[in-house]
Protein backbone atom coordinates (compact mmCIF):
# COMPACT_ATOMS: atom_id res chain seq x y z
CA UNK A 1 0.00 0.00 0.00
CA UNK A 2 2.86 2.37 0.79
CA UNK A 3 4.35 1.70 -2.62
CA UNK A 4 1.00 2.40 -4.23
CA UNK A 5 0.66 5.73 -2.39
CA UNK A 6 4.20 6.72 -3.34
CA UNK A 7 3.50 5.76 -6.94
CA UNK A 8 0.45 8.04 -7.06
CA UNK A 9 2.41 10.94 -5.58
CA UNK A 10 5.19 10.51 -8.14
CA UNK A 11 2.73 10.37 -11.03
CA UNK A 12 0.87 13.51 -9.94
CA UNK A 13 4.16 15.34 -9.36
CA UNK A 14 5.38 14.39 -12.82
CA UNK A 15 2.23 15.79 -14.39
CA UNK A 16 2.11 19.07 -12.55
CA UNK A 17 5.81 19.85 -12.88
CA UNK A 18 5.40 19.77 -16.64
CA UNK A 19 2.09 21.55 -17.07
CA UNK A 20 2.12 24.72 -19.22
CA UNK A 21 3.00 28.00 -17.52
CA UNK A 22 1.62 31.41 -18.38
CA UNK A 23 4.29 34.09 -18.08
CA UNK A 24 4.17 37.87 -18.39
CA UNK A 25 6.77 40.59 -18.73
CA UNK A 26 7.64 42.91 -15.86
CA UNK A 27 8.92 46.48 -16.01
CA UNK A 28 8.03 46.92 -19.67
CA UNK A 29 6.10 49.89 -21.02
CA UNK A 30 4.15 47.51 -23.21
CA UNK A 31 3.40 44.32 -21.32
CA UNK A 32 3.38 40.99 -23.15
CA UNK A 33 2.57 37.45 -22.09
CA UNK A 34 3.19 33.96 -23.37
CA UNK A 35 2.57 30.31 -22.56
CA UNK A 36 5.49 27.96 -22.07
CA UNK A 37 5.03 24.24 -22.74
CA UNK A 38 7.64 21.60 -21.95
CA UNK A 39 8.14 18.00 -20.88
CA UNK A 40 10.54 16.22 -18.53
CA UNK A 41 14.10 17.57 -18.70
CA UNK A 42 12.80 20.44 -20.80
CA UNK A 43 12.22 18.34 -23.91
CA UNK A 44 9.47 19.08 -26.43
CA UNK A 45 9.35 22.73 -25.36
CA UNK A 46 7.87 25.69 -27.18
CA UNK A 47 6.35 29.09 -26.45
CA UNK A 48 3.27 30.77 -27.83
CA UNK A 49 2.73 34.51 -27.35
CA UNK A 50 -0.72 35.77 -26.41
CA UNK A 51 -2.72 36.76 -29.46
CA UNK A 52 -0.41 34.86 -31.81
CA UNK A 53 -1.06 31.59 -33.63
CA UNK A 54 2.61 30.93 -34.25
CA UNK A 55 4.45 28.57 -31.94
CA UNK A 56 8.19 28.97 -31.41
CA UNK A 57 10.29 25.86 -30.73
CA UNK A 58 12.74 25.79 -27.83
CA UNK A 59 15.89 23.69 -27.91
CA UNK A 60 17.28 22.43 -24.60
CA UNK A 61 20.59 24.16 -23.93
CA UNK A 62 20.97 22.86 -20.38
CA UNK A 63 18.97 21.18 -17.64
CA UNK A 64 20.02 20.34 -14.10
CA UNK A 65 18.47 19.47 -10.76
CA UNK A 66 19.78 20.79 -7.44
CA UNK A 67 19.18 18.10 -4.82
CA UNK A 68 21.40 19.56 -2.09
CA UNK A 69 18.53 20.18 0.32
CA UNK A 70 16.84 16.81 -0.13
CA UNK A 71 18.49 15.28 2.96
CA UNK A 72 17.01 18.12 5.04
CA UNK A 73 13.55 17.67 3.55
CA UNK A 74 13.88 20.61 1.18
CA UNK A 75 12.44 20.36 -2.35
CA UNK A 76 14.60 19.98 -5.43
CA UNK A 77 15.18 22.95 -7.70
CA UNK A 78 15.11 22.42 -11.46
CA UNK A 79 17.02 24.76 -13.77
CA UNK A 80 16.18 25.06 -17.45
CA UNK A 81 17.90 26.98 -20.25
CA UNK A 82 16.42 26.88 -23.76
CA UNK A 83 17.54 28.33 -27.07
CA UNK A 84 14.68 29.98 -28.94
CA UNK A 85 14.84 28.69 -32.51
CA UNK A 86 13.54 30.76 -35.43
CA UNK A 87 14.29 29.66 -38.97
CA UNK A 88 16.68 27.04 -37.64
CA UNK A 89 18.83 29.68 -35.91
CA UNK A 90 19.12 30.79 -32.29
CA UNK A 91 16.98 33.88 -31.82
CA UNK A 92 17.22 34.24 -28.04
CA UNK A 93 17.58 32.38 -24.75
CA UNK A 94 15.00 31.55 -22.05
CA UNK A 95 15.97 30.77 -18.46
CA UNK A 96 13.58 29.23 -15.99
CA UNK A 97 13.68 27.76 -12.46
CA UNK A 98 11.00 25.73 -10.72
CA UNK A 99 10.54 24.50 -7.17
CA UNK A 100 7.34 22.86 -5.91
CA UNK A 101 5.52 23.85 -9.10
CA UNK A 102 6.40 27.53 -8.62
CA UNK A 103 8.48 29.22 -11.32
CA UNK A 104 11.01 31.96 -10.54
CA UNK A 105 14.06 33.76 -11.95
CA UNK A 106 12.50 33.69 -15.42
CA UNK A 107 14.12 35.69 -18.20
CA UNK A 108 14.39 36.00 -21.97
CA UNK A 109 17.51 37.43 -23.62
CA UNK A 110 16.93 38.62 -27.17
CA UNK A 111 19.68 37.58 -29.53
CA UNK A 112 19.86 40.55 -31.89
CA UNK A 113 20.70 43.13 -29.20
CA UNK A 114 21.32 40.97 -26.10
CA UNK A 115 18.49 42.76 -24.29
CA UNK A 116 17.22 40.90 -21.24
CA UNK A 117 13.50 40.76 -20.43
CA UNK A 118 12.33 39.72 -16.96
CA UNK A 119 9.25 37.50 -16.78
CA UNK A 120 7.06 36.26 -13.95
CA UNK A 121 4.59 33.45 -13.47
CA UNK A 122 0.92 34.30 -13.79
CA UNK A 123 -1.19 32.56 -11.16
CA UNK A 124 -4.17 30.92 -12.84
CA UNK A 125 -7.28 30.79 -10.69
CA UNK A 126 -8.88 28.26 -13.00
CA UNK A 127 -8.53 24.56 -12.29
CA UNK A 128 -5.86 22.90 -14.41
CA UNK A 129 -7.66 21.13 -17.25
CA UNK A 130 -5.03 18.40 -17.66
CA UNK A 131 -3.98 19.44 -21.14
CA UNK A 132 -0.45 18.94 -22.37
CA UNK A 133 1.38 19.82 -25.57
CA UNK A 134 4.82 19.01 -26.92
CA UNK A 135 6.64 20.05 -30.07
CA UNK A 136 8.81 17.22 -31.39
CA UNK A 137 10.51 17.15 -34.80
CA UNK A 138 8.17 19.89 -36.02
CA UNK A 139 5.05 17.96 -34.96
CA UNK A 140 2.64 19.28 -32.32
CA UNK A 141 1.40 16.58 -29.94
CA UNK A 142 -1.74 17.46 -27.96
CA UNK A 143 -3.16 15.23 -25.22
CA UNK A 144 -4.71 15.21 -21.75
CA UNK A 145 -3.38 13.72 -18.54
CA UNK A 146 -6.73 12.70 -17.04
CA UNK A 147 -9.93 14.12 -18.55
CA UNK A 148 -9.88 12.40 -21.96
CA UNK A 149 -7.84 9.84 -23.89
CA UNK A 150 -7.30 11.74 -27.12
CA UNK A 151 -3.88 12.22 -28.69
CA UNK A 152 -3.70 14.47 -31.73
CA UNK A 153 -0.49 14.79 -33.73
CA UNK A 154 -0.36 17.75 -36.11
CA UNK A 155 2.58 17.50 -38.50
CA UNK A 156 4.44 20.36 -40.19
CA UNK A 157 2.61 19.60 -43.45
CA UNK A 158 -0.65 20.25 -41.52
CA UNK A 159 -1.79 16.64 -41.72
CA UNK A 160 -3.23 15.25 -38.49
CA UNK A 161 -3.36 11.87 -36.82
CA UNK A 162 -5.95 11.15 -34.11
CA UNK A 163 -5.18 8.37 -31.62
CA UNK A 164 -7.16 7.05 -28.65
CA UNK A 165 -4.86 6.29 -25.73
CA UNK A 166 -5.59 3.67 -23.06
CA UNK A 167 -7.65 5.12 -20.22
CA UNK A 168 -6.49 5.12 -16.59
CA UNK A 169 -8.32 2.35 -14.75
CA UNK A 170 -9.19 4.61 -11.82
CA UNK A 171 -10.19 8.30 -11.89
CA UNK A 172 -7.57 9.14 -9.24
CA UNK A 173 -4.74 7.91 -11.49
CA UNK A 174 -3.21 10.07 -14.18
CA UNK A 175 -1.54 9.55 -17.54
CA UNK A 176 2.18 10.16 -17.62
CA UNK A 177 4.01 11.31 -20.75
CA UNK A 178 7.69 10.62 -21.41
CA UNK A 179 9.98 11.91 -24.14
CA UNK A 180 12.90 9.58 -24.72
CA UNK A 181 14.87 7.90 -27.52
CA UNK A 182 13.50 4.41 -27.02
CA UNK A 183 15.03 2.77 -30.11
CA UNK A 184 18.40 4.55 -29.90
CA UNK A 185 18.34 6.04 -33.39
CA UNK A 186 19.16 9.59 -32.26
CA UNK A 187 15.56 10.84 -32.43
CA UNK A 188 13.34 11.38 -29.40
CA UNK A 189 10.13 9.36 -29.26
CA UNK A 190 6.99 9.78 -27.14
CA UNK A 191 5.46 7.37 -24.63
CA UNK A 192 2.29 7.48 -22.57
CA UNK A 193 1.68 5.29 -19.54
CA UNK A 194 -1.16 4.50 -17.16
CA UNK A 195 -1.19 2.27 -14.06
CA UNK A 196 -2.03 -1.39 -14.54
CA UNK A 197 -5.63 -2.50 -14.02
CA UNK A 198 -4.85 -4.46 -10.88
CA UNK A 199 -3.21 -2.79 -7.89
CA UNK A 200 -1.70 -0.03 -9.99
CA UNK A 201 1.83 -0.94 -8.90
CA UNK A 202 3.38 -0.74 -12.36
CA UNK A 203 2.69 1.26 -15.51
CA UNK A 204 1.49 0.12 -18.92
CA UNK A 205 3.20 1.88 -21.85
CA UNK A 206 2.19 2.88 -25.35
CA UNK A 207 5.28 4.04 -27.24
CA UNK A 208 5.29 5.97 -30.51
CA UNK A 209 8.61 5.96 -32.34
CA UNK A 210 9.56 8.83 -34.63
CA UNK A 211 10.44 7.70 -38.14
CA UNK A 212 12.81 10.29 -39.68
CA UNK A 213 12.18 8.86 -43.15
CA UNK A 214 8.40 9.30 -43.16
CA UNK A 215 8.56 12.12 -40.58
CA UNK A 216 5.74 10.43 -38.72
CA UNK A 217 5.25 8.81 -35.31
CA UNK A 218 4.57 5.07 -35.49
CA UNK A 219 3.43 2.85 -32.64
CA UNK A 220 6.07 0.48 -31.34
CA UNK A 221 5.11 -3.11 -32.12
CA UNK A 222 4.99 -5.27 -29.01
CA UNK A 223 7.53 -8.10 -28.92
CA UNK A 224 6.96 -11.85 -28.80
CA UNK A 225 6.20 -12.54 -25.12
CA UNK A 226 6.56 -16.34 -25.31
CA UNK A 227 9.84 -16.26 -23.35
CA UNK A 228 9.12 -13.18 -21.24
CA UNK A 229 7.86 -13.00 -17.68
CA UNK A 230 5.93 -9.79 -18.40
CA UNK A 231 3.45 -9.98 -21.27
CA UNK A 232 3.32 -6.21 -21.64
CA UNK A 233 5.32 -3.08 -22.24
CA UNK A 234 5.25 -2.16 -18.57
CA UNK A 235 7.52 -0.03 -16.37
CA UNK A 236 9.67 0.59 -19.44
CA UNK A 237 13.20 1.88 -18.91
CA UNK A 238 16.22 2.08 -21.20
CA UNK A 239 19.92 1.50 -20.78
CA UNK A 240 21.44 3.88 -23.31
CA UNK A 241 25.04 2.73 -23.26
CA UNK A 242 24.08 -0.89 -23.99
CA UNK A 243 21.03 0.03 -26.12
CA UNK A 244 18.72 -2.14 -24.06
CA UNK A 245 15.02 -1.70 -23.34
CA UNK A 246 13.73 -3.20 -20.08
CA UNK A 247 10.23 -3.94 -18.82
CA UNK A 248 9.08 -4.77 -15.30
CA UNK A 249 6.00 -6.25 -13.64
CA UNK A 250 4.94 -8.05 -10.48
CA UNK A 251 3.62 -11.56 -10.14
CA UNK A 252 2.75 -12.68 -6.61
CA UNK A 253 5.56 -11.63 -4.28
CA UNK A 254 8.13 -11.35 -7.08
CA UNK A 255 9.11 -8.58 -9.42
CA UNK A 256 10.15 -9.62 -12.91
CA UNK A 257 12.31 -7.72 -15.38
CA UNK A 258 12.63 -8.61 -19.06
CA UNK A 259 15.49 -7.29 -21.18
CA UNK A 260 15.14 -6.61 -24.90
CA UNK A 261 17.29 -5.39 -27.76
CA UNK A 262 16.15 -3.96 -31.08
CA UNK A 263 16.95 -6.30 -33.96
CA UNK A 264 18.03 -5.22 -37.43
CA UNK A 265 14.40 -5.13 -38.53
CA UNK A 266 13.49 -2.78 -35.68
CA UNK A 267 11.60 -5.48 -33.76
CA UNK A 268 12.22 -5.96 -30.04
CA UNK A 269 14.00 -9.23 -29.32
CA UNK A 270 13.99 -10.86 -25.86
CA UNK A 271 17.43 -11.35 -24.29
CA UNK A 272 16.96 -12.26 -20.64
CA UNK A 273 14.66 -12.26 -17.61
CA UNK A 274 15.64 -11.32 -14.07
CA UNK A 275 13.65 -11.84 -10.88
CA UNK A 276 13.86 -10.36 -7.40
CA UNK A 277 11.80 -10.87 -4.25
CA UNK A 278 9.78 -7.86 -3.10
CA UNK A 279 11.13 -6.29 0.08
Amino acid sequence: MKKLLLFCIIMISAVYSAQPFTLKSTGEAKEFSLTLYYGAQGKGAFVQYSGKKEIIPLQVKSFKVDTDGRSDGQPDIEYYVWNEMVGGKINGVYKFEIMQHQASNISYTRGKDNRKFTLEMVEDEKKYDGSGKYLLHGALLSFNHFYNNNLTITYSDRKKTAIELPAPDKPSFVRQSIIEDYNFDGYDDIAFSVPDEGMGVYRMFDIYLYNPGSKRFEKLKEPDYSRSSCSCLCDVTIEKDKKLLKTGCRGGARWHQDVYRFGKNGILEWIATKEQTEE
